[in-house]
């Protein structure tokens, strides 16, 4: 079903920053230590847009970017990844950044610098011809989900577009920018909406505290969405179809940091089940082996990210030979 039509994703471009490592020669003399910030081009949606181009479905961006330099930057990713970019905006606001400090164990810090831009002012109008045509999924989530006073125009989107294809989100809860309270009560809608929703154990503490991932589950089917999919770091993938359960193992990796891996998750399950053909719909015809065979594939190319630093996830090639590039 749909398998030739390609996935939209709709959502944010965000400027990563990652903060290198300091020079102790200007400490030792004395001097003001500089701050050095080496940037990658990011944001969640852009990131799984970037991931499954890569790994050969057609895949259009529903973005807003901005003319500056970051905007440049995403456009030029994106593009050079196989990105579908002509339903983009050029927008006029200044892009979204994202500083990232990395932990030893390579989690990330993130401080967000993302007021009044251009991520979130999406209209009515700028939405209906972004999504115009036939499309097998509709992707989002993030912050574009919770920012207003785009938010509400996505909110819209879903509720019209899930007449002619499945309907993906992954809220990739962001407390240090809005209260996870926001996503709590905009949950039920987004559950009412989407065919798929994605979650971290991370996100699942913020929104659903104390809940057991099935439990979790449980609530969501009954909020309409029939398919649960929470990620569990290295304990794996569970999914859960209309109550009933599947988990599957993740692939052994060496963590450098964990920017993106999610989101490559996201992008690799997709992929799979696109290839399946079980996109387009409610997912009335998915079954058990498609939806295992989806998750071990999207646990591989997160696997393959967490490998790298930042947000960079392989090529179809790079996973038949083992190896990532840029």
């Amino acid at each position: 079903m749909s398998a030739q039509l390609p996935v939209a994703v709709l959502g944010e471009c965000v400027a990563d920053a990652f903060v290198a490592p300091q020079d102790a020669t200007h400490r030792a003399a004395g001097a003001p230590t500089p701050l050095t910030l080496d940037v990658h081009p990011g944001g969640g949606p852009a990131n799984t847009a970037v991931a499954l181009a890569r790994l050969g479905t057609p895949t259009r961006f529903l973005g807003r970017l901005s003319h500056d330099v970051f905007g440049r930057l995403f456009t030029g990713h994106l593009t050079g990844s196989g990105v579908d970019m002509s339903r983009t905006v050029a927008a006029a606001e200044p892009s979204t950044l994202a500083v990232a400090d990395l932990a030893e164990d390579g989690s990330a810090d993130y401080s967000f610098h993302a007021q009044h831009t251009a991520d979130w002012q999406w209209t009515d109008d700028e939405l209906a011809a972004a999504s115009a045509g036939p499309v097998a999924c509709l992707h989002t989530g993030s912050l574009a989900l919770v920012q207003q006073p785009g938010a509400a125009a996505v909110e819209r989107l879903l509720a019209g577009i899930r007449e002619r294809a499945t309907v993906s989100l992954d809220p990739n809860v962001r407390p240090l920018l809005v209260a996870p309270q926001v996503y709590r009560e905009a949950l039920p809608r987004w559950c009412a909406a989407a065919d798929i929703l994605r979650l971290s154990d991370d996100d699942l503490a913020h929104l659903r505290p104390g809940a057991t991932p099935q439990e979790a589950a449980d609530a969501f089917h009954k909020a309409g969405t029939p398919l649960v999919v929470v990620t569990l770091g290295a304990k794996g993938v569970l999914a859960s179809l209309d109550g009933e359960q599947v988990q599957v193992a993740a692939p052994p990796a060496e963590v450098v940091d964990t920017v993106g891996a999610g989101d490559s998750f996201m992008a690799g399950f997709l992929h799979a089940l696109h290839g399946a053909g079980a996109l387009g719909g409610r997912l009335d015809a998915l079954t058990r082996q498609q939806l295992t065979d989806a998750l071990e594939f999207g646990a591989r190319v997160a696997a393959a990210v967490v490998s790298v630093r930042g947000a960079n996830p392989p090529w179809a090639a790079d996973l038949a030979t083992g190896g990532t590039e840029g």
